[in-house]
């Protein structure tokens, strides 16, 4: 006798339950997180040369403002500036990009990014334009990677320096000194 098409929907179920749960062991809540950023956010275009460290907390700025989270935002930083500058850039930030970075945005990654690097934000549905320099940092003795966070006045958090490029590719990812 053959089980009834509820009980080998059940069964199927159970099976591929099993089966997800099992492989799901070796996932980190960090690398969990990642994935779940990375699957509910429009994929970052990338010019240029990126490190795996200086994609990965460029993507992060830009989910975090994108988010409006401004918290987490902060946390990113690379280093202390002082009594909340980390958070009140967070907040310029959110306030100035939050719509462009939801859309479709552009990390244009200049020179080399082994350790540090200036990454050029191109947020396309707003048509802004926003510099960061992120750069590793030892935390807890183990490598990380930040962004700085030391632009607690409005006007310098949406400032666009003279050397930066319209659009992306330019300057063929090359600093101009």
């Amino acid at each position: 006798m053959r089980p009834a098409p509820a009980l080998r929907a059940a069964l199927a179920s159970a099976v591929a339950l099993g089966v997800l749960t099992a492989c799901s062991g070796d996932v980190t809540s960090e690398e969990a997180d990642y994935i779940g950023d990375y699957s509910s956010h429009p994929p970052l275009k990338v010019v240029g040369y990126p490190s795996t460290g200086s994609l990965g907390i460029t993507q992060q700025v830009v989910w975090r403002i994108a988010d409006g989270k401004a918290e987490e935002l902060a946390l990113l930083a690379s280093d202390e500036r002082g009594e909340g500058v980390a958070e009140k850039t967070a907040e310029n930030w959110i306030d100035a990009f939050r719509k462009g970075a939801g859309g479709p945005v552009t990390a244009e990654f200049y020179d080399e990014g082994s350790y540090r690097q200036t990454v050029v934000l191109y947020l396309h549905g707003s048509g802004q334009i926003k510099e960061i320099y992120v750069r590793a940092a030892r935390v807890a003795d183990k490598e990380a990677w930040g962004v700085n966070l030391a632009e607690p006045d409005p006007g310098e958090a949406t400032a666009v320096g003279p050397w930066v490029p319209k659009t992306p590719g330019e300057l063929g990812s090359k600093m101009v000194p």
